[in-house]
């Protein structure tokens, strides 16, 4: 799909393109999503170099994400995406150009389209390509710190629920998966404070994009927050590491205390078994053989020998 966003008399215009369309040349803002091969062909009529494919999105060397070329400049950025429960990073390519961006992404992302209703609302004045670049970012970074505090409020509910007394197995195994997936959108959480660093970074070292006072101003700000927010990914891996241990040691807490009562069961039932087996050898000459009361005495004597090891288990606390 080609979406091109026009500036007309200080007011946003949203035009849905097709491959028989031309580029308007007041076209402030370029969005591609999920492009066919005749989009991407359509699109490279209006590039001197190569359209990046997915391959080319993908990849994480600094040259490969961020380069400066004849078409201008260009950032590979990754962008949260909330897929139910589980969070996804998607790589967009933007294209900053002196009149003009152009954003290619293979799938849809929330935060475009609430920077999108921003721009409709007029909450977000469109006056240069570089507006729609850090509004973009602004709204990425927000959503981030958002997410962050979402997965501190899961973990500290997750860790009253796994500490708590009358939490059973079945459980446990919930706050086992929900741990592992708070750990999963965090570490995506950090990877795309981290990959919007290096772009804004590499936004202000550029040379050839000349940034005004006020869109530097955002930019730093924005680098501010990122460094404010990266200790709180840390701290959350190492909550997360804590619940993880603490999970895992109740588990084997009542592994063991399972273990140990089969132990002791058996060691109960060791003197009895013992003289069970001493008159199960049927020897001939066995006195108690014949004896008329040998078998309740017996039967006394197993009785009284596994009573008396439960006893003494029981008073010295291991039961």
């Amino acid at each position: 799909m080609i979406t091109a966003y026009r500036l007309l008399d200080n007011k946003l215009k949203i035009d849905h393109l097709t491959l028989q369309d031309e580029l308007p040349g007041d076209t402030v803002w370029l969005d591609l999503v999920e492009p066919t091969d005749p989009e991407r062909e359509w699109l490279h009529t209006y590039c001197v170099e190569e359209v990046p494919d997915r391959e080319d999105l993908n990849e994480i060397e600094a040259s490969s994400r961020f380069y400066q070329d004849k078409d201008g400049t260009h950032i590979h950025s990754f962008f949260p995406h909330r897929s139910g429960k589980e969070l996804r990073t998607i790589s967009v390519s933007f294209n900053l150009r002196p009149h003009m961006l152009i954003t290619l992404r293979d799938e849809d992302v929330g935060l475009f389209r609430l920077v999108r209703n921003y721009f409709k609302r007029n909450q977000v004045e469109i006056d240069s390509p570089m507006v729609v670049l850090n509004a973009l970012f602004t709204a990425k970074v927000d959503y981030l710190a958002d997410l962050l505090e979402e997965v501190y409020e899961t973990l500290e509910e997750t860790g009253h629920m796994a500490l708590s007394e009358g939490t059973n197995d079945e459980q446990r195994d919930d706050i086992l998966k929900n741990i592992t997936l708070q750990e999963d959108i965090n570490g995506k959480i950090r990877l795309s404070l981290l990959d919007s660093q290096r772009s804004l970074r590499y936004l202000v070292r550029n040379r050839r994009i000349r940034l005004s006072d006020i869109h530097q101003q955002e930019i730093m700000d924005m680098l501010r927050d990122i460094d404010s927010l990266l200790p709180h990914t840390a701290f959350l891996f190492d909550k997360i590491n804590f619940l993880l241990d603490a999970v895992m040691g109740f588990i084997n807490l009542e592994q063991n205390k399972i273990i140990k009562i089969f132990s002791v069961a058996a060691t109960i039932f060791m003197p009895p078994t013992l003289i069970a087996s001493s008159y199960g050898m049927n020897f001939e000459l066995m006195p108690e053989l014949h004896w008329t009361y040998g078998y309740p005495v017996a039967i006394g004597i197993m009785i009284a020998s596994g009573l008396s090891t439960y006893l003494f288990f029981k008073r010295k606390g291991w039961l």
